[in-house]
């Protein structure tokens, strides 16, 4: 059964205010917003991107323009510590219209699995697609495990709110199982050495309909009270 994409575009989705609530594994605060709500919030969070990818050797993968000006960013999610330290965080691109809008095109170009690439966000672009970009944790904490948990089950908070199915990622293999745990699934395609050779790239997918299939059961049970309290909060307005 086919389900319609929602039938607005980025610039007409509006959160009145950010979303924020209290998570009590990782003793944070947990934030969903947009650029435009919440600016500084926003600076902070490329700030610490920048920061973190050039620690580990890879900020050429990250788009600066996108972080500065915030245009294809539909939502954002970051996390607060209890002095308000921002030490982690992801943004959303989309919904996409077309696989030309995925990043992951250009991660895959001139590689095997590009075709594959295209179709796979082709073939899902009716029920509707995020992709997840930007992601980064601050390494100088104990939260561990905790602290990434939170950031992977972020997509779901966001495909809540614009009521659409899939969202995407890429990321290294050394650190793609990290994300794992929320129920994202590696699709079944070779890996591109982006953005280096230093580097084996994979795609991740997580469906709404069916990631209880895959997830841990802490995460299932998390995702699902989060997005419960989530539609207690205050209604998102559109243009």
């Amino acid at each position: 059964m086919s389900i319609a994409l929602p039938d607005f575009a980025i610039e007409d989705f509006r959160l009145a205010e950010s979303l924020r609530w209290w998570d009590a594994e990782t003793r944070c605060t947990l934030v969903v917003s947009q650029p435009r709500v919440d600016p500084d919030l926003w600076w902070q969070y490329g700030r610490g991107a920048v920061r973190s990818y050039r620690r580990h050797g890879v900020e050429g993968a990250l788009d600066r323009d996108a972080l500065r000006n915030g245009a294809d960013t539909v939502l954002f999610f970051v996390v607060l510590d209890e002095r308000g330290k921002m030490i982690a965080g992801v943004r959303a691109k989309g919904p996409l219209r077309s696989a030309d809008d995925s990043h992951a095109v250009i991660e895959w170009e001139g590689q095997r699995g590009h075709s594959a690439v295209r179709k796979m966000i082709t073939d899902r672009l009716p029920h509707g697609v995020l992709e997840m970009k930007s992601a980064w944790v601050c390494d100088d904490t104990d939260m561990g495990r905790s602290l990434t948990d939170a950031v992977a089950r972020s997509g779901f908070h966001m495909m809540a709110l614009l009521d659409i199915q899939f969202c995407m990622a890429t990321a290294a293999d050394y650190v793609i199982n990290c994300w794992c745990s929320s129920g994202g699934v590696v699709a079944p395609i070779p890996a591109t050495p982006y953005p280096d050779q230093r580097y084996q790239t994979r795609m991740m997918w997580w469906d709404r309909r069916t990631f209880t299939r895959y997830a841990q059961p802490n995460q299932v049970a998390k995702i699902i009270t989060e997005t419960i309290n989530l539609g207690r909060m205050r209604v998102p307005a559109f243009a």
